[in-house]
């Protein structure tokens, strides 16, 4: 084989490689079309585990397309444009339709106006350009609704709660607070990784063993969420007065060289 068509048949390996990956992101619609088909059956431990196998697929397909090279293989294919697009209906519309169709909102107008204000804030969130800070973190609440409703559920919180949790988050959105971005913040990310690996399992636990789910283990999950709350809050702290001391040096330096000339 000459050295073209080698280097043609490894061109074509590496843009199926790169297509499979964008088909294995783009799966995640086909899982949100099902989150809704068994919403509305009141099939709610099944919608949980989809919500699983969508997180799953986020949680990886970043680390195979930095792997497979998709931007440089396929550069007329916006992967992130695509896992924003599964993200927003895995993470936040198919979230609202379980948690309206199953009763944790309240029924017509009332229920879809809370609903309809959480995809606002997430829609918001998706579009703004400065979401991810260049240090890959999240400004603003991430839009973990599907989150959201699994405590909703496992906690078997009422419409009230659901209401006040929803809306509070809804406005956390528009917060500046930096939250981790687990797979990809280096801040903590040892740490972060293993606890997130571990929130999965006990994920997986709770809704396997639902109705009757330990408390134990419902406890245990909720302290990755605190965790993942203070370390967020901590970090943005630090890094603001970090910011704030670098730029004081800064002008410090600027008004010093200033006077020598």
């Amino acid at each position: 084989m000459t050295a073209t068509g080698a280097g043609s048949k490894h061109a074509l390996r590496e843009r199926i490689l790169a297509a499979g990956v964008h088909l294995f992101t783009a799966s995640g619609v086909l899982l949100a079309l099902a989150m809704v088909h068994f919403s509305y059956r009141q099939d709610v431990r099944t919608v949980l585990w989809l919500f699983l196998a969508a997180m799953f697929i986020d949680g990886v397909d970043g680390f195979l397309a930095r792997g497979a090279r998709v931007k440089t293989v396929l550069p007329t294919i916006d992967g992130a444009l695509l896992d924003n697009i599964v993200d927003f209906i895995t993470y936040a519309f198919a979230p609202m339709v379980l948690l309206w169709s199953t009763g944790y909102l309240p029924d017509g107008i009332a229920g879809g106006a809370v609903a309809g204000a959480v995809l606002l804030a997430s829609a918001y969130q998706f579009c703004r350009t400065d979401a991810k800070t260049d240090d890959h973190f999240f400004r603003g609440f991430p839009s973990y609704w599907n989150i959201v409703a699994f405590y909703a559920v496992v906690l078997g919180l009422g419409q009230v709660a659901t209401v006040v949790l929803l809306l509070a988050l809804a406005v956390a959105s528009f917060v500046p607070i930096d939250y981790l971005y687990p797979s990809r913040t280096r801040q903590l990310w040892r740490t972060t990784m293993i606890l997130t690996a571990l929130w999965f399992v006990g994920y997986a636990a709770a809704v396997a063993t639902m109705p009757d789910t330990p408390a134990w283990i419902i406890a245990a999950t909720l302290l990755y969420v605190v965790y993942y709350t203070v370390a967020s809050v901590v970090l943005t702290i630090r890094r603001r007065r970090g910011a704030a001391v670098g730029a004081r040096s800064g002008a410090t330096s600027r008004a010093a060289d200033g006077a020598t000339r």
